[in-house]
């Protein structure tokens, strides 16, 4: 039986216009949705307050079990929910896969946190058991975007639900189905009481309406740097938790003696991952000069032998740029580029949405697709001569989420590691990883740091409460 009947789907009313669900690699419409207002986060989140009060209440078991039948529904409804990551975010086969995996992970995870020690017991100067306990913050609102919807949505999802909170879930329109509408479903059929789950995909304005709403204390935010400024900003009028995920612009420095052998594949994977629409994308790379000529040859001969084509129906390596707006926007810089000295080795070019994987050579700090974070398949290729040129290279720039170090030296890999800040590094690796029991996040313009996984979600999604008990009323001399 489906997961998803577009009957049923959407079982509260929402006030927005109805929304065409859009394959980006065909502009064949998938389904009509119902778009959320402004007006609308109101009511959810009042409902999701009353609901939680109960459900924070609930044996920590409870909460488990949801969690680990959530896990088991990602898996037992595969096929549907890959077909609408595939064919909705424009995601080829193997990476709506990982997203499928990563979501049961972290359902799987987020169970374990609700049986999780509640505090700690603390020395006192009274004669008096003084201890801290976490509790729920009640409502949280998390913002997801297109990129990677199921994973982005869900990480914040998973552990706020375990932890006794509610949540009220904004994904962006143009992925409201694998984003959004399919939490809700798996959450419904693995038991999840009404009211803890409302999602309300939406623009803008309803994002602003959840920062907001005094009945929502804490945000948890994945987008773009520009955009998590103003949520932040607008968190911090209103007293709230704001965490925040930002863009990046990361980079992976190749030493001299780096396998290249080895290293094309990854380096290629890095950039060219879901057509580079992750934050953690490789968007600079920096070689040592030694091998800089030898890098760009081959790094563009991999480019230009990757399939680029429609991934639902065919055997592609990329699939489309979910619109046409960040089309304009990748295409641009590339010319910008170009115009400005930068050497196209590779690609360039597209076909409606799919976009040819790019390689830039000769690229300073005057080229945008370098010194910019693109959002696209583009690989921009600068040369190093020495481990501090290296350094400042890749230190430069607002942005600090995450780093890759190739070298046949780890341990040289490591110190290097430490002299580069960023939120993540990865020796002898590309720059895009994710696990659920990691924590993840940047620093700087990537954002306020490790926010998701393993102990992080703790933080996150609950508070410290100081408790002391007395066996008699306390005496002052008053």
């Amino acid at each position: 039986m489906p997961l998803l009947d577009p009957k049923t789907w959407q079982p509260r009313p929402l006030s927005g216009p109805e929304y065409a669900v859009t394959e980006p690699a065909t502009g064949d419409t998938l389904a009509t949705v119902a778009l959320a207002s402004a007006e609308d986060v109101g009511p959810a989140g009042e409902a999701a307050r009353t609901a939680q009060a109960e459900w924070a209440r609930v044996p920590h078991f409870v909460r488990a079990g949801v969690l680990r039948k959530a896990g088991d529904l990602f898996a037992a409804h595969a096929d549907e929910l890959r077909e609408w990551l595939v064919r909705e975010s424009g995601s080829i086969p193997g990476k709506a896969e990982f997203e499928l995996h990563v979501a049961a992970q972290e359902c799987y995870e987020a169970a374990a946190l609700a049986s999780r020690p509640a505090g700690q017991i603390l020395p006192s100067e009274a004669p008096r058991l003084s201890y801290t306990r976490r509790v729920p913050v009640g409502v949280v609102g998390v913002i997801s975007p297109f990129n990677a919807p199921l994973i982005l949505s869900i990480r914040s999802v998973a552990p706020a639900l375990a932890l006794g909170n509610a949540v009220v879930l904004k994904p962006d329109p143009r992925t409201a189905v694998c984003g959004g509408i399919s939490l809700a479903a798996v959450f419904a059929e693995a038991g999840l009481p009404e009211n803890l789950l409302h999602v309300l995909p939406g623009g803008p304005d309803v994002g602003q309406a959840l920062v907001a709403d005094p009945k929502i204390p804490v945000i948890s935010f994945t987008g773009s740097t520009a955009a998590g400024r103003a949520v932040g900003e607008a968190g911090g009028r209103h007293l709230k938790r704001v965490h925040l995920e930002l863009g990046g612009n990361s980079a992976m420095v190749v030493l001299e003696d780096a396998d290249l052998d080895a290293v094309i594949s990854t380096a290629a994977w890095g950039s060219f991952f879901h057509q580079g629409q992750i934050c953690m994308t490789t968007g600079r790379h920096l070689v040592h000069q030694s091998v800089y000529e030898e890098y760009v040859e081959r790094l563009a001969a991999k480019a230009d032998s990757l399939a680029v084509g429609d991934p639902h129906r065919e055997q592609v390596h990329l699939g489309p740029i979910i619109d046409d707006g960040q089309l304009t926007k990748v295409h641009g810089l590339v010319e910008a580029s170009t115009s400005r000295g930068a050497k196209l080795a590779a690609g360039g070019t597209h076909d409606r949405l799919f976009y040819r994987p790019t390689v830039l050579a000769g690229v300073d700090d005057h080229s945008p697709a370098y010194a910019e974070e693109v959002f696209g398949p583009v690989a921009p290729v600068r040369s190093f001569a020495t481990v501090d040129e290296a350094v400042a290279l890749a230190s430069a720039g607002e942005y600090g989420l995450s780093l890759g170090i190739v070298t046949r030296d780890a341990a040289r890999g490591l110190d290097l590691a430490e002299r580069i800040p960023t939120g993540i590094v990865h020796i002898n690796d590309q720059t895009v990883n994710d696990e659920a029991v990691a924590p993840f996040g940047g620093i700087a313009a990537s954002g306020t740091g490790a926010r998701f996984g393993g102990e992080a979600n703790l933080e996150a999604f609950t508070d410290v409460r100081w408790t002391t008990v007395r066996g008699d009323v306390a005496p002052y001399p008053f």
